[in-house]
């Protein structure tokens, strides 16, 4: 039964990128993003709270109510938590961090909370990025799945936010591109990844903090 609820799990957040040709949205998550800089100006770490749609939350609480009791507690949200972090290690925890150029992934999280509130999943975990990042130069953020399954928004700029003294020397923006204008200034290309792959222009579409700091 375990292997049956991981193996269910990890195909609603993963398995699904085999149709990406047709890919649209079947999960829906309102994110906040916290990025933490100590006060030497170095990134220590992402904080993430992932809040889940209805819908997804009913089909895990399918899989994973053990009791019965219609309710996730316990050991279901820890087993939970430890699937998704087993599953979502290949995608990168669906986390885009480019410093100056250079994509840098983000390292696994010692551990995914998974929570109850209001009848949604909630997903709340912190990870460091692979290598140390120093606040210099053009610094880009920002959460989004390659394979178009999973649509993670943002409702507010205020929901990616930067957490340490040392951003004041940054000029900040919250940057959400316009659908209409990428797809106008991206045809040709867009056109091709539909009938190929189309993981590597998703992140035009994808919001982002964007840093410009001093060298």
């Amino acid at each position: 039964m375990k292997f049956h609820r991981s193996l269910s799990i990890a195909a609603l957040f993963c398995l699904a990128a085999a149709s990406q040709a047709g890919a649209h949205p079947h999960v829906f998550v309102d994110a906040r993003l916290e990025v933490v800089a100590d006060d030497d100006g170095n990134v220590t770490a992402l904080q993430n709270v992932w809040r889940f749609d209805e819908f997804f939350t009913s089909s895990v609480i399918l899989d994973y109510d053990a009791n019965m009791d219609n309710q996730l507690t316990g050991k279901e949200l820890t087993d939970i938590g430890d699937t998704v972090r087993e599953s979502l290690a290949e995608y990168g925890y669906y986390t885009q961090i480019n410093d100056n150029g250079e994509d840098v992934p983000l390292a696994e999280p010692d551990v995914i909370h998974a929570d109850m509130m209001d009848g949604q999943l909630l997903l709340i975990f912190s990870a460091k990025p692979s290598r140390p990042i120093k606040l210099s130069g053009h610094l880009t953020f920002g959460i989004y799945d390659a394979s178009m399954y999973t649509a993670i928004d943002f409702q507010r700029d205020e929901d990616l936010a930067m957490i340490g003294d040392a951003f004041g020397r940054c000029k900040a923006a919250v940057v959400r591109p316009d659908p209409d204008e990428i797809i106008s200034q991206n045809s040709d290309a867009l056109t091709a990844a539909f009938f190929n792959d189309p993981t590597d222009m998703s992140k035009l579409f994808a919001t982002r903090l964007d840093l410009t700091c001093p060298d």
